[in-house]
């Protein structure tokens, strides 16, 4: 028997005090980076995007892998590379925790619309009021005081 599965998963983080250190001229190679980490652990990327101060990723989770152990991994990974290549100056880290909320197949397109258009969102909505509404709308409770 073969194991099937699909697991996907949009996972959400922002930089150290949701400073905002990611140039946008810097994202597309960045987000390259991150998806060969995500190869590296047998996941599928699908989209990858963000805006200054944060990053967004759709991506299956293969079973041999621990979500929180692969976001570990990304956070690990992509610092030493920033900090390596010097293509965010300014970037400090990244916060601690992140997001990650489970989606259907037949919500894949719109999600993935969605991390294309966050420079959009961003001109009217801060990565906290964003992090905030998925929260929200995942049933999550939160402290708001621990969001930075």
């Amino acid at each position: 028997m073969t194991t099937y599965t699909q697991i996907l998963y949009h996972i959400v983080f922002g930089t150290r005090g949701h400073y905002g250190s990611l140039d946008l001229e810097g994202h597309e190679t960045f987000c390259g980076y991150v998806a060969g980490i995500l190869k590296h652990n047998k996941c599928m990327p699908y989209k990858l995007g963000g805006f200054i101060d944060h990053i967004h990723i759709l991506t299956e989770l293969h079973p041999s892998a621990s979500l929180a152990g692969l976001v570990k991994d990304i956070k690990l990974a992509s610092s030493a590379w920033i900090k390596n290549e010097n293509i965010f100056p300014s970037f400090s880290g990244w916060q601690e925790g992140y997001g990650a909320f489970t989606c259907s197949w037949s919500v894949k397109d719109d999600v993935e619309d969605y991390i294309a258009r966050q420079q959009e969102h961003h001109l009217h909505k801060s990565f906290k009021e964003e992090y905030i509404s998925f929260l929200q709308r995942a049933g999550i409770e939160f402290d708001e005081n621990r969001l930075g």
